[in-house]
């Protein structure tokens, strides 16, 4: 399978990377993924940041819970499909008003091939507002960066969980080969 980006502008993890700098993220945890490939290198080569992997998404949850609690700020990086897998996590995120930046790298839109992608594709941000989560969603590269600084503003600033759903127009179909 091949990642084929699609997009003028192919620097977006950087400028995620950057972003999470400025915020004082210390913790980085994610379930591998070729759509963050690039961030997840990026935070494995900062000395700041320790990138942290989980073997399910509702890991990463508690993960961040307790980083919060001693101290350190924290990004969840996963797929939309991932989405499904944290949601009685996320419950206990609203009850005890922890913040929570997730990057969330969508499948199921744009370009898919794989129908199984679809249904938790076109659900995820339904799902993450319901469940009380500040769902902001970006389709274009240059947007990137400034809707992941506002979304870690509202998330450290105001102690809210938040998820930017970065679009297959950003991250470029996949395409078996």
């Amino acid at each position: 399978m091949k990642n084929q980006n699609l997009t003028k502008s192919t620097g977006w993890p950087d400028a995620i990377h950057r972003v999470l700098r400025e915020n004082g993220v210390r913790q980085v945890a994610y379930v591998p993924d070729t759509g963050h490939a690039r961030l997840i290198e990026l935070a494995h080569a900062d000395r700041r940041m320790r990138a942290i992997p989980l073997t399910t998404e509702e890991e990463g949850v508690a993960l961040l819970a307790g980083a919060w609690l001693g101290g350190e700020r924290g990004a969840l990086l996963m797929q939309s499909s991932g989405v499904g897998n944290c949601i009685n996590m996320l419950g206990i995120v609203q009850s005890y008003r922890f913040p929570l930046l997730m990057l969330v790298t969508m499948r199921g839109q744009w370009g898919e091939f794989n129908p199984a992608q679809v249904p938790m594709g076109q659900a995820t941000p339904a799902v993450l507002a319901s469940i009380g989560v500040v769902v902001q969603e970006v389709d274009d590269a240059v947007r990137v960066e400034e809707t992941v600084a506002a979304a870690a503003g509202l998330v450290f600033g105001a102690g809210r969980a938040v998820a930017v759903l970065i679009s297959q127009r950003v991250i470029g179909a996949k395409e078996w080969k």
